[in-house]
């Protein structure tokens, strides 16, 4: 719209003419909104409130009497505030460029007012306390002419051809080489132990791979050999069943055989043997009962015998006494007591001979020969009596 400004966001908008600005200034502050202005009666000038820089290089003396090149660079710029808006309009509105000589100027002074107040060392371990003190005395004399500081960096401190720097810092350097020296060393020697790693690492792999492949190429082999003894192991296996197979075959026709032997030849022969035991046993008990029956039989026999005999027994003992010089004491008793004597004589020698017999085997004789020989024993003993009686002489018979 005609006659409408509108200052931009970086510029204040100064209107002269008409009534006076604040604080008795001669023109009027508008900024961030537009205003009407009257083309003929009004007059409108744009001051910049963006962000300017300024560099200072200046010589400075030290406290120790050392000079040193500095190089800093100021960034500053015009006030937000009306006041400061103001003072910077009314020096520098007519040449804005003004305001970076100025600046550098106004630091160059109190640069070099404070780095006299301080010694190399300070200066160059403290940059930044030498910013903070430039800054401090120079807020005052910049806030004047409406300008303010944003930053203060010092770029450069060069003592020329004098070395003090460099000689001050020689053991720092020295230090730095050394550590650096070191660090080169343990970085050498990380590389060759990584090298050497890397070269154990690889011969690991190397002989890792070469046993891997050696284990292959057995598995193969063995594979193969199994493979080419696949058949003849397979055929002497089959063999070695067949053979089992015949085997206990062979061996179940022999436990037959051995059954049917068993069978066939020992249970008859046992049988035999058993049936002729009983036979041989029978026959034997058959021979005891008739043994023991004949030599029943002969002592039954033989006492009949000696019975029979006993007559002739007492008869010959009788007659004994024919020949005998015999004197009877007591007349018919002393007789009587004789021939009871000769009877008591024969039933004793009876008894001896049955005792003799019944020692003997009666089985192994027939009856007739022991009747004889029992015969016979009789006599003998008889005789014998006879003839004791003959040589004692006189018998007197109480």
């Amino acid at each position: 719209m005609f006659g409408y400004r509108v200052p931009a966001p970086d510029e204040a908008m100064l209107i002269s003419g008409g009534r006076r600005g604040l604080g008795g200034a001669p023109f009027r502050v508008v900024t961030g909104h537009g205003k009407f202005v009257l083309p003929v009666f009004r007059k409108v000038r744009f001051l910049t409130l963006s962000m300017c820089e300024s560099e200072v290089t200046e010589t400075c003396v030290t406290r120790q009497g050392i000079s040193l090149h500095v190089r800093a660079v100021i960034a500053f710029k015009v006030g937000n505030d009306h006041e400061s808006i103001i003072n910077a309009g009314q020096r520098f509105l007519s040449d804005q460029e003004q305001m970076s000589v100025l600046t550098g100027r106004i630091f160059a002074g109190h640069l070099r007012a404070i780095i006299g107040s301080m010694t190399v060392e300070e200066i160059v371990t403290e940059r930044q306390k030498l910013a903070a003190e430039v800054l401090d005395t120079s807020k005052t004399e910049m806030a004047k002419i409406g300008l303010i500081v944003d930053s203060l960096q010092i770029q450069s401190i060069d003592d020329g051809d004098t070395g003090y720097i460099d000689a001050m810092s020689a053991p720092h350097k020295a230090a730095i080489q050394r550590q650096a020296q070191i660090a080169q060393a343990q970085a050498t020697q990380a590389a060759v132990e990584a090298e050497q790693a890397a070269a154990r690492k690889q011969a690991e792999y190397a002989r890792q791979t070469a046993v891997v492949k050696a284990e292959y190429s057995a598995e193969v082999d063995r594979a193969q050999a199994q493979s080419a003894q696949a058949g003849p192991l397979a055929q002497a296996h089959a063999q070695q069943e067949v053979l089992a197979a015949q085997t206990e075959l062979a061996l179940r026709q022999a436990k037959l055989r051995q059954q049917q032997l068993v069978a066939e030849v020992v249970k008859p022969a046992e049988a035999e043997a058993e049936r002729v035991r009983i036979l041989a046993a029978a026959e034997a008990q058959r021979m005891k009962i008739q043994a023991e029956a004949a030599a029943s039989y002969d002592r039954v026999a033989l006492d009949r015998m000696l019975i029979d005999q006993l007559p002739q027994i007492v008869k010959e003992a009788a007659g004994g006494l024919a020949g005998a010089n015999v004197n009877v004491l007591n007349g018919a008793d002393g007789l009587g007591e004789i021939a009871a004597g000769l009877v008591s004589q024969g039933l004793t020698i009876l008894d001896s001979v049955r005792q003799n017999l019944n020692g003997q085997d009666a089985g192994e004789r027939r009856p007739e020969q022991n009747s004889e020989r029992n015969k016979e024993s009789a006599l003998l003993q008889l005789r014998a009596g006879k003839e004791r009686k003959a040589n004692d002489g006189p018998v007197d018979v109480d």
